[in-house]
């Protein structure tokens, strides 16, 4: 994969050019590079306004998606394997303007999930974010339940 060799910064540079984002004026942008949080912020425009005038759903969804997997992936390294296994969004009030969500994964959750994975083999963790309107009311609240399991290492030959 080539974003396995990519720091998380020039991650973040390259979704802010990613079609889907591109179109619907997603921002994606790493604010604490040693942390690992990222904030991701889209406005209401024309290419992601639904036909009653507020954000579409589906670009409210996107803008969340990927960024716990990339966190975690980033945190837990290469010895173990990160999917995004399902997710669920709750619509609370439409968004009108300016949207935002940022992520953050904990240092101590980070160390949860390596003990568990490393005592039961895999782990469906659920992170929780919420997107939020510029006044600061939640707009959808999303789920996500990843699937972590660590490495086989292939036999040497």
């Amino acid at each position: 994969m080539i974003y396995q060799n990519l720091s998380l910064k020039n991650i973040a540079r390259i979704m802010n050019f990613y079609p889907p984002y591109l179109g619907a004026g997603v921002r994606v942008k790493l604010t604490d590079e040693e942390r690992r949080i990222f904030r991701v912020t889209m406005p209401l425009n024309l290419f992601n306004k639904n036909y009653v005038g507020v954000h579409f759903g589906g670009s409210l969804y996107s803008m969340v998606d990927p960024f716990f997997m990339l966190i975690l992936m980033n945190k837990l390294g290469r010895d173990y394997i990160v999917w995004d296994k399902k997710a669920e969004i709750n619509f609370k009030r439409p968004g009108k303007g300016k949207v935002w969500a940022s992520f953050e994964i904990s240092e101590e959750r980070v160390l949860e999930i390596k003990k568990e994975v490393n005592l039961k083999g895999k782990l469906e963790p659920i992170f929780e974010v919420d997107i939020k309107d510029e006044e600061n009311r939640t707009v959808a609240s999303v789920k996500k339940t990843l699937w972590v399991k660590k490495k086989i290492p292939s036999p040497k030959k």
